[in-house]
């Protein structure tokens, strides 16, 4: 245990460089992580067990940081960890720095997660340690490693927070720390002006253990995070009671403290003196940016023992892996992404199904083969097929993380979120399923997963209008467009963002899964149907053509001069096929390409590009989203028939009767075009 003088000097030290980040660059948020420092500072100097010398050794504790606002105080500590120099911190939110304003994920620096939309990161903790729990199930006590999370007023007051505290107390998650700055001030208003809910008992409510302290005193932090490691049954909410500016003084030298604000602009433009702020901390205003000697001397310290506690640890994985040769050889393989060998080519799939039924195929399959798969569905695992994989697992459950299936309840924006954890975390493939309108609940979390380049796959069904008497609420119309924007919008390796696939029959399904499953790089989108689809015409083996859809577009008929080339994505692919019939009576001849990514299409070289869909032959398309959806691809060159509105509640068959998605619509559309 250390000197309490010297935690508080360490803290103080914490709050010197943060102040001195955000005034330096003009804006950021200095009050939050001024309170924050104590706990942060216990934290990584007393608790938090990470290999210094391996920032991915695979059984460290985790920290995730929810509000990202207060990454001066998440940098300033990874600083004294010797994760950042000075010199970095004086570039805060500059172009090119390491850091941000918001912190992005950065492991080799200890950062877990990008944080800034407020609710995410707690959720992304909570899903990291039911990962932990799965592979713990799997693999032993080697996985029995402490997620830890930081939360703060407004994140619990995000929607999120509810799916986070009951899955997470449901489930028993003991293995789950949050510390809730709670400092009663938010970046406009105080908090008794928003809410005024007893958020203990609200988690209590929930299952979970609750502490509530002091969070700006050393003994108090110290003695709630040992109670909370002693915990064994429930996840832990520390209650940190701490003040807003913590040290902050006022040009008349009073304290300056707990005022609204400082959360939101550098001291100086809040109304208190920088210079007398540093200098009550025990710094040197001319000179902020530095580490006291003695406080470098207490992190030089902390990794000499983290590299003891990594070394015992590291002695008995290998007792254990010599053990265990099968189980540390299947370790090895989760976390490196390796996949086992899956034929995909003997998954039998049934003629002329809706493609969620053609997913469940796939899902048995991998249930059986991918050990380190977890699929979650929010209330919709029999609607929405997911319970293909469920037939060869079972759910999670408080003290039993043996199955391999989450079901979350109706909470998809929380789902998205506890899958993009998972991932985060390691050596678990995560995937989740819903109807795809309420993929709009989503989005955030999407963004966010798209944005740290996380494989996570979403499994979306009732993809269209065709969902049928449910009505307008439930028929994605505007939902692919939005979507595919993620393909459009490239991540900062360069690359499209995400991956969105919209098969357009069963063994098109297969090769979808087999893309998504290959795909470490990005997030998955798969948007199945469903109504039953008429399997694509083939000249040999179905499934070998359609592994075509690996380049995003391909030609599934083709005939001899062409007159018009016919293009959609999903179910409407066959309404192509069907109306080729009607023309093709009449003499006029087509090309039909099925476009199941657009964003991939485009990654091809050009010459593959315009052998498919060449300028200057009239083109038409058709999606049963906004015509937007396809119009990039169809260009000058034809039409895209599309949904301009919202759907209409009647059966489906009705309503490609009454929208036009028919082969005779399709007929006197392409005659029109072709002037004929």
């Amino acid at each position: 245990m250390n000197d309490n003088s010297l935690m508080n000097k360490a803290a103080d030290n914490i709050r010197i460089l943060s102040a001195s980040m955000v005034e330096k660059a003009k804006s950021g948020h200095p009050g939050g992580a001024m309170g924050g420092a104590d706990f942060i500072n216990v934290l990584f100097s007393e608790f938090l067990e990470y290999d210094p010398e391996n920032p991915t050794w695979e059984s460290r504790d985790r920290f995730f940081l929810d509000p990202g606002h207060m990454s001066p105080m998440l940098y300033s500590v990874l600083c004294l960890c010797g994760k950042f120099s000075l010199d970095e911190l004086k570039q805060f939110r500059q172009w090119g720095s390491p850091c941000p304003g918001h912190p992005e994920i950065d492991i080799e620096r200890g950062i877990e997660n990008t944080s800034g939309p407020l609710g995410q990161g707690h959720a992304f903790a909570a899903g990291a340690a039911i990962a932990a729990k799965f592979l713990k199930a799997r693999l032993g006590d080697i996985m029995d490693q402490t997620i830890y999370t930081y939360i703060s007023d407004g994140g619990i007051q995000e929607e999120i927070s509810q799916g986070v505290g009951r899955i997470a107390g449901h489930l028993g998650l003991d293995n789950f720390i949050m510390f809730y700055d709670s400092n009663d001030v938010q970046l406009s208003t105080k908090t008794s002006v928003v809410t005024s809910e007893n958020v203990a008992q609200k988690y209590e409510a929930w299952n979970w253990k609750v502490i509530t302290i002091n969070g700006n005193d050393v003994d108090e932090i110290r003695n709630a995070l040992k109670e909370a490691k002693a915990e064994k049954e429930r996840p832990t909410l520390i209650i940190g009671k701490t003040i807003m500016g913590k040290g902050a003084i006022a040009p008349d030298g009073s304290s300056f403290e707990n005022q609204v604000s400082t959360h939101g602009q550098p001291l100086s433009a809040a109304g208190a003196d920088f210079e007398k702020t540093i200098k009550n901390l025990g710094g040197d205003p001319n000179d902020p940016f530095k580490i006291f000697p003695e406080v470098d001397e207490l992190y030089r310290k902390r990794r000499e023992e983290l590299k003891e506690i990594v070394a015992a640890k590291k002695a008995r994985y290998n007792e254990w892996a010599e053990a265990n040769p099968e189980l540390a050889a299947k370790k090895e393989k989760w976390f490196s992404h390796e996949l086992p060998d899956i034929d995909w080519s003997s998954i039998q799939q049934k003629s002329n199904i809706a493609t969620r039924a053609a997913s469940a195929t796939v899902l048995e399959v991998l249930a059986q083969k991918v050990e380190n798969m977890v699929v979650a569905s929010a209330d919709l695992s029999n609607s929405d097929k997911t319970d293909g994989f469920l037939k060869h697992t079972r759910p999670f459950a408080k003290g039993d993380f043996s199955g391999a299936f989450l079901q979350v309840g109706v909470a998809e924006f929380t789902m998205a979120c506890l899958c993009i954890g998972m991932s985060l975390h390691g050596g678990v493939i995560p995937a989740c399923g819903t109807f795809f309108v309420f993929s709009d609940y989503m989005k955030p979390a999407i963004r966010i997963a798209a944005l740290m380049e996380k494989p996570v796959i979403f499994i979306w069904t009732h993809d269209a209008f065709r969902v049928g008497e449910d009505g307008p609420t439930h028929q994605p119309v505007e939902q692919e467009a939005q979507i595919r924007l993620m393909e459009k919008l490239q991540n900062h390796s360069g690359h499209n963002s995400m991956l969105v696939l919209r098969p357009a029959d069963a063994n098109e399904t297969t090769v979808a899964w087999k893309m998504a499953m290959e795909n470490t790089k990005t997030p998955t989108g798969l948007i199945f149907s469903r109504q039953n689809i008429k399997d694509l015409p083939a000249k040999t083996s179905r499934y070998q053509e359609a592994l075509q859809a690996e380049k995003g577009a391909y030609i599934v008929e083709d005939d001899p001069d062409y007159d018009a080339i016919l293009l959609a994505s999903g179910s409407e692919v066959s309404t192509l096929v069907e109306g080729a019939e009607l023309l093709r009576k009449e003499g006029i001849k087509v090309r039909i390409v099925s476009v199941p990514s657009e964003g991939l299409f485009r990654n091809q070289n050009i010459e593959y590009q315009e052998s498919v869909l060449p300028k200057g032959k009239k083109k038409f398309g058709l999606t049963a989203g906004l015509p937007v959806t396809l119009e990039g691809l169809v260009g000058a060159d034809g039409t895209v028939w599309g949904m301009n509105s919202f759907g209409f509640s009647a059966p489906y068959k009705v309503l490609d009767e009454k929208l036009g998605y028919t082969a005779e619509n399709v007929y006197n559309r392409v005659k029109k075009l072709l002037n004929k």
